[in-house]
């Protein structure tokens, strides 16, 4: 059965396409939110500044400040102060986003945004407030959760107060941006007063959108979630059928492989004690010392069954081949099957295959060990001839016999051929009979 959980379809890499776009749109609005901000800081600051210088060169300074409730900074400092404030404003915000920072490091690091965002907004005599939105960009892309929930609205109402109105501190000390425009003309006040508003306006047009990237963003998100969860689950469910299914195949295989080890190994031995037995029934009345002779090999052939077939219970290899190379392990059990049956065996090497692996000496060990029986036991064989070579790198194992033989037309397999095809099955073999 084949299970495969790691190829995408097209639908699914057309999604995290969409999304990769989605993340990418978003980084842009961003990173164009901060440059337009960045423009507005520096026109503002620019125009603060250089209205200040025309007031003084005009010798109007006087009446000027006598309509300000305090002392202007100096042009160079609003200059100064607004753009360095931002250039530290933009990298906190980078490190809120982009830095890995635990989450105590992220609100610090947020109140220092706010903080920055504060003498921004002070350096311009809260000539602009669209900076604010800036701020609120970073904490909405980190929004989740409850606790992110009372941040932001504790951070959005600080702010909220801080622009519309004024903080009762700050008024008593900033320069209003009229004051500043009432040095134009009329016409040129107007203008100006015009594109103040405009570029106010432009920036929370330019933050709605980004707000817009964001909630898609995070809709996707939680659809791509919710399918990865139905995929995992599905998949849950199909490794649970697979493991249950495995489960049954590795009992079925089980069984059958404690079926096949019984069978060769009580079979061979029972075949060598029965034909033992019969030997010595013959034997006991003629010669009952040669009696007792073939009664100590029945008695050690079937020790040795015993003790087989207790391995094979306990998927151990047979005795023998614990302890004493394949050669010599076959060596030794047709010497004493041949003792314990009396039937007469050759065993011929023609070539002996090298580097076997375990699994493969035991098939061979065990498919001598059927052969044997079934020539004893069916064909009533007087002499069997077993032969193992190697031709062009292939094992070759052959076992003949002057058995009676039978019709293969009418042959109808049992246990022990049914097990050697499937022990030869196992390591790419056949059986010929």
């Amino acid at each position: 059965m084949k299970q495969n959980f790691s190829h995408a379809s097209p639908a699914v890499s057309s999604k995290r396409l969409a999304q990769a776009l989605d993340a990418s749109e978003l980084h842009l609005m961003y990173d164009i939110l901060t440059i337009y901000n960045g423009m507005v800081i520096v026109l503002i600051a620019g125009f603060m500044s250089i209205t200040q210088f025309k007031i003084i060169e005009t010798l109007n300074a006087r009446t000027f400040l006598a309509e300000l409730p305090g002392m202007p900074l100096p042009p160079a400092a609003i200059l100064f102060d607004a753009i360095g404030a931002f250039l530290v404003l933009t990298a906190l915000g980078w490190l809120y986003r982009e830095g890995p920072l635990p989450a105590t490091a992220r609100y610090i690091c947020l109140a220092l945004e706010i903080s920055v965002c504060i003498i921004i907004m002070r350096s311009l005599s809260l000539a602009y407030d669209g900076i604010v939105l800036l701020v609120v960009a970073d904490l909405l892309h980190r929004y989740s959760g409850r606790h992110q929930l009372i941040l932001l609205a504790a951070a959005m109402l600080g702010l909220y107060i801080i622009v519309d109105y004024n903080i009762v501190s700050f008024e008593n000390h900033l320069s209003p941006f009229d004051a500043y425009t009432a040095y134009y003309a009329a016409d040129a006040r107007a203008w100006i007063i015009a594109i103040h508003h405009g570029l106010s306006s432009l920036n929370l047009i330019l933050f709605v959108f980004y707000l817009t990237l964001l909630v898609r963003q995070n809709h996707q998100e939680k659809q791509r979630i919710a399918s990865l969860n139905a995929q995992l689950k599905e998949a849950n469910e199909q490794l649970r059928a697979y493991a249950l299914e495995a489960e049954s195949m590795a009992e079925t295989r089980e069984r059958n492989r404690l079926a096949r080890e019984i069978h060769d190994t009580l079979g061979h031995a029972l075949t060598g004690i029965a034909a033992g037995l019969d030997a010595t029934n013959i034997l006991v009345d003629i010669a009952p010392d040669k009696a007792k002779e073939q009664l100590v090999k029945i008695k050690a052939a079937a020790l040795r069954g015993l003790k087989d077939v207790r391995r094979s219970v306990k998927k151990l290899r047979p005795d023998d081949l614990e302890h004493l190379p394949l050669r010599q392990a076959l060596k030794n059990m047709i010497d004493e099957f041949s003792a314990s049956t009396g039937m007469k065996i050759d065993f011929n090497v023609l070539g002996w295959p090298e580097r076997l692996r375990p699994d493969q000496e035991e098939v061979l060990y065990r498919i001598v060990q059927e052969g044997m029986t079934n020539a004893r036991r069916h064909g009533h064989a007087e002499h069997l001839v077993v032969t193992i070579g190697v031709r062009r790198g292939v094992v070759y194992l052959l076992l003949a016999d002057d058995g009676c033989g039978t019709d293969i037309s009418k042959l109808e397999q049992g246990f022990g051929l049914r097990h050697m095809q499937e022990r030869l099955a196992l390591l790419h073999g056949r059986l010929r009979y």
